[in-house]
Parts: structure tokens; C-alpha cells; sequence
């Protein structure tokens, strides 16, 4: 019998939310860093790039996992024929519905949205 997915611990979640906040702020930033500091557009830049190879890795992991469980566990079909699920259907489910409620890509797509218009507003405003 397969072994069931479970969720992250809070602190690798947490460290790549981090690491995916740092690399947008870092993109953001490139246009002002170009003016005033030039010497640090590549330094920042490749701050960027690296957090966003370890983000979006990380993302791309956690998402592969969740489809996987739900194709091994075939619970999209169960639940449409009205299947009896079996313990470790439930305990997939509550895997993919908690690993989903942890996540903090919501807040990581929010402030990518808002430091973009920021840094928007801020290069037609310099």
C-alpha cells in the first residue's frame, strides 16, 4: 500500500514564501537599483533569478505532488461515481486540502501584484 503525502513543516513553507517574496522585491527594485546604485543591478538580479529557480522549483514539487495523489489515488473518479472512499483516500484528501490551506502562494501573488504596480508607479513617477 502506498504511503500517504503529508503537508511541509511550517518553517520550509515559511522559507520559501521568504525566498519567493525576495526574489520579487528583488525584480522590482532592478529599475531604481540601475539608477542609483549601478553596481548592484547584478548582484540584485541574480538574487532574483536564484530565489525564483528555488520558488518556483519548490512550487512546481508541491503541485506534481498534489495532481500525483489525486491520480494514484484516482479520487476525482471515485468522487464522481459516489465510490466509497477508503482511509487513505480520506487521508489524501486531507493532505491535498491542507497542504492547499497552508500554502501562502495567495500572499506571495498579492505582493508581487502590489510591488509591481509600485515599481510602476515609482519609475513614471522618477
Amino acid at each position: 500500500m502506498k504511503s500517504s503525502p503529508h503537508t511541509l513543516p511550517p518553517a520550509v513553507i515559511n522559507l520559501f514564501f521568504v525566498i519567493g517574496l525576495i526574489s520579487a522585491l528583488s525584480f522590482r527594485a532592478l529599475m531604481a537599483i540601475k539608477e542609483i546604485q549601478p553596481h548592484l543591478f547584478r548582484p540584485v538580479w541574480y538574487l532574483g533569478i536564484i530565489g525564483y529557480i528555488l520558488f518556483f522549483g519548490f512550487r512546481y514539487s508541491i503541485t506534481r505532488k498534489r495532481k500525483k495523489a489525486i491520480s494514484d489515488y484516482n479520487l476525482i473518479q471515485k468522487l464522481e461515481r459516489d465510490a466509497p472512499l477508503t482511509t487513505n483516500d480520506r487521508e489524501v484528501m486531507i493532505y491535498i486540502l491542507s497542504s492547499l490551506q497552508k500554502s501562502r502562494e495567495n500572499l506571495n501573488y498579492l505582493f508581487i501584484f502590489a510591488t509591481s504596480a509600485i515599481a510602476v508607479l515609482l519609475d513614471i513617477l522618477i
